[in-house]
């Protein structure tokens, strides 16, 4: 009996990339990439990165299963609404990361008319409203649902706030003309997180909805569906990764690098609870999966904000060049974000680019420790995500992949001893994923598990024995 096979596809912003999967052996049998031409006709570059991969195998098998993701056509537009910027708005910008995102406006409080009129600009994909604790305050949803539902937005809106209100928000926008689907909470007592339901619902909207206004459905017959935004796939790989199945163990905590030319994205699995002894969590609770985007560390689109983060001079110390050199380099990049190193000075530059990229990225996801100070005496207080006992990481992304020295790249982001109020991770074993697994694990789990976590696990590669943060600085 021929083996079975499946086709995971991911319509990026650049590329349609395409892996081929032998589901017994749970290992890749090729690769291709075409053009993506979403905003043409995105059939031609579906099948440009079919012929590719073709090629590449001398025709292609019977596949079981064509799954496919997307971030194509600037990703998964949204725009969050929510009543405290540090509360319900927070749970919302969450929520959206977590379904796999691209945030490009999050909202507070009362919203103005001139903040409708930015919304509007910002032409989301989807607006997640937010607001109210259940049974909370109602005035501001109510106000903030009345103003959006009267606005020019034509995009689906999930209402996932005060459930008290929920009826009477979702009739004004539908009285409104407006796209509504209302969804649990995502915050329904003070400081309780529940962002799953909204994740799914922006799921739900997007394989409904956004995979037909971006054009992708266009293709439906090259694969039988999109299941979901590219970056979400990515979390959804992670946590197999991290969690197993009953089959096979896993990695255990996690964390995921994707250093990028325009972003480096930071994915964690655990729970990130405290782990030192007497130390308070304060602040709202942390997703087991948790994704952030910085979107000021792309190392070519954002090359110059890397560099001013350390200082023109620490850049050139690092590197052994003159600064007058360094800004040379650097002007090379700006001129051209397509720019590849051809030298081993360039290839420095870009090696330097990506490890203070990654040191920031993670340094930014992760949580810190203070000391504050009470009526009962000093206290330490985390807030964020404590990642010191984290047991792998995991890098990606093509400068981290192409490096020469990708476990440098990777060690940046362990505890040094020169920040310890931030919780980096104190050791993890380090993995590379070469060859752009993550994403094609997560659409393959929605069908097979097992599969799907053999092919992660047998295909990541081990960077080096267990690494310590401190000799890794060393």
């Amino acid at each position: 009996m021929a083996a079975a096979h499946a086709l995971l596809i991911d319509f990026g912003s650049t590329y349609t990339k395409l892996r081929a999967v032998n589901l017994a052996a749970a290992r890749i049998i090729g690769s291709g990439q075409g053009p993506s031409t979403v905003t043409s006709d995105v059939t031609i570059g579906l099948g440009a990165a079919l012929n590719d991969l073709a090629g590449k195998l001398g025709g292609l098998p019977n596949f079981r299963y064509r799954l496919a993701s997307s971030s194509a056509a600037g990703g998964l537009r949204m725009v969050t609404v929510g009543l405290v910027k540090e509360l319900t708005a927070e749970a919302a910008r969450r929520a959206a990361l977590g379904a796999g995102a691209k945030l490009v406006g999050a909202f507070a409080y009362r919203l103005t008319r001139g903040d409708v009129e930015r919304i509007e600009g910002l032409a989301p994909d989807i607006l997640l409203l937010s607001g109210g604790t259940d049974g909370g305050n109602s005035d501001v949803i109510l106000h903030n649902a009345r103003l959006l539902a009267a606005s020019a937005l034509a995009c689906p809106i999930i209402v996932a706030g005060n459930r008290s209100t929920a009826d009477e928000v979702a009739d004004a926008f539908v009285a409104g003309g407006k796209t509504v689907r209302v969804t649990k909470n995502v915050m329904p007592e003070l400081n309780v997180l529940d962002i799953e339901p909204a994740r799914e619902a922006v799921r739900r909207v997007f394989m409904e909805r956004i995979v037909h206004a971006k054009g992708i459905d266009r293709a439906q017959a090259l694969f039988d569906q999109v299941l979901m935004p590219t970056p979400a796939a990515v979390l959804d790989g992670a946590s197999l990764v991290a969690q197993g199945t009953p089959e096979r163990q896993g990695l255990g905590d996690l964390l995921i690098v994707d250093v990028g030319g325009a972003t480096t994205d930071v994915h964690s699995v655990c729970a990130g609870v405290p782990t030192r002894s007497g130390v308070i969590q304060q602040g709202l609770p942390e997703p087991m999966a948790k994704r952030t985007v910085e979107g000021d560390l792309g190392i070519r689109h954002n090359a110059a904000t890397v560099i001013d983060t350390v200082g023109l001079p620490e850049m050139a110390a690092r590197m052994n060049l003159a600064q007058d050199r360094v800004e040379q380099l650097l002007e090379r990049v700006q001129a051209n974000v397509e720019w590849l190193p051809s030298t081993a000075e360039e290839a420095g530059f870009d090696q330097e680019l990506a490890q203070v990229a990654v040191r920031l990225a993670v340094s930014r996801h992760a949580g810190t420790i203070e000391t504050i100070y009470t009526a009962l005496g000093p206290a330490s207080v985390q807030r964020g995500k404590d990642l010191s006992e984290i047991t792998a990481l995991i890098g990606t992304g093509g400068p981290l992949v192409h490096a020469r020295d990708p476990r440098a790249i990777l060690a940046a982001a362990l505890a040094d001893g020169k920040a310890p109020q931030t919780l980096l991770p104190r050791s993890a074993r380090l993995y590379i994923d070469r060859a752009y697994l993550l994403y094609a694990v997560g659409l393959l789990a929605t069908v097979d598990k097992s599969a799907a976590l053999n092919l992660a696990l047998n295909n990541l590669e081990c960077l080096d024995e267990l690494t310590h943060g401190a000799t890794t600085a060393a």
